[in-house]
């Protein structure tokens, strides 16, 4: 694949909103012949910055004018876990809504009904625990933003937190009782 056809397609998705790919997206994008000759064409655009890849399989348009970093973080982790429920949940929700004191900056914490994994990026760590919730439950207790991925109300983000084992002591159960 030519570089200019390649900025020439990757620009056109971009300006629709598109710049996080999945390997499988790129193939379709590029129509390349062999499965080796688009490794080596992804190979290329990654060298020259054109292509960022933050986690195996997947890649980031370096070029975006849509890039930033709260927004790609969770579109890499919508890429990830494609094909299953992913929310962001536990103590990247309960820090949004002001509810814990320590803000995890460099970490997004996730529900998915899919397989569990830390991933460390360029934009962050993205953590996926699963959950054996039905999508029926999940969708009653997840709200729809302006963000990529859905986040949990502050009860759902409390009894995830509490369903996982993880560490309580920092909720201001004041903040939890406020709206």
């Amino acid at each position: 694949m030519r570089q200019e056809l390649a900025i020439s397609r990757l620009n056109e998705l971009d300006s629709k909103g598109r710049y996080v790919f999945l390997h499988r997206d790129l193939a379709k994008i590029f129509h390349e012949d062999s499965p080796r000759s688009l490794n080596d064409s992804l190979a290329r655009l990654v060298k020259t910055g054109l292509l960022e890849r933050p986690a195996r399989g997947v890649y980031v348009y370096g070029l975006s004018k849509n890039k930033n970093t709260s927004k790609t973080i969770e579109l890499i982790a919508t890429a990830l876990r494609r094909g299953e429920y992913n929310y962001v949940s536990l103590e990247s929700a309960l820090s949004s809504y002001g509810v814990i004191s320590q803000i995890p900056v460099d970490r997004l914490t996730l529900m998915t009904t899919g397989a569990k994994g830390t991933y460390k990026t360029d934009y962050g760590v993205i953590e996926f625990t699963h959950t054996k919730r039905s999508v029926s439950d999940i969708l009653s207790q997840v709200i729809n933003t302006d963000r990529p991925l859905r986040v949990a109300s502050k009860v759902a983000a409390l009894r995830d937190l509490k369903r996982v084992g993880r560490n309580t002591h920092l909720i201001d159960m004041d903040a939890m009782t406020h709206d």
